[in-house]
């Protein structure tokens, strides 16, 4: 079965220490939970085992033209110069290695398959299977899940390599994805089935 392991948002605005999250309760579950290095070792795991790697980030062009004002998630965004394209912001976190073919995927919502380009890319490479983790779980995990879930994919969830807020939040996050997807642990996780 083809497979890739989609990296959700591990972009340095939100896990970054030093970027605009990296003091809020989001940055502070990201290190609780080490999210950076069980991504690290989930990305040298689908390697070794031959599966494509896709990394997804939210962004937006410079004028912000495809911006949502009236979102509750990204309407403070221009203000704050969040997820800008080209900035340090939108940059995958430099401990997660990128290579030339990984599937690169810009949203400017809060799921992946919105407006992108990521069914062309999934399609093209016959893809069946998508493992995913990322921040936060209660945003683009969730919507992933569910929207790779509805386009007939098999999904699998790294809960130790996602977080969200507070632990309870994404406690109830993964709960409620367990209908739509297998949830793995990190020591666990096996690209083969």
């Amino acid at each position: 079965m083809n497979s890739i392991y989609l990296v959700l948002d591990m972009q340095n605005d939100l896990v970054h220490v030093d970027g605009p999250n990296g003091k809020s309760p989001l940055g502070e579950q990201v290190r609780e939970r080490r999210v950076i290095e069980n991504t690290v070792t989930l990305l040298a795991k689908a390697r070794a085992a031959g599966v494509s790697v896709g990394f997804v980030r939210v962004g937006f062009s410079a004028n912000y033209h495809e911006w949502p004002k009236d979102s509750p998630v990204f309407g403070g965004a221009p203000k704050a110069g969040l997820f800008r394209l080209g900035a340090f912001g939108t940059e995958i976190h430099p401990a997660l290695e990128q290579r030339p073919g990984d599937v690169q995927v810009v949203k400017h919502r809060v799921s992946p398959f919105y407006s992108t380009t990521l069914m062309a890319q999934l399609r093209a490479q016959r893809i069946e299977r998508i493992y995913c983790s990322g921040v936060s779980t209660q945003a683009v995990v969730q919507s992933t899940v569910r929207d790779a879930h509805d386009r007939d994919y098999d999904v699998v969830v790294f809960e130790e390599a996602c977080c969200a807020h507070s632990e309870q939040e994404h406690r109830h996050s993964i709960e409620s994805l367990r209908l739509f997807c297998r949830v793995q642990a990190v020591a666990a996780a096996d690209f083969t089935s």
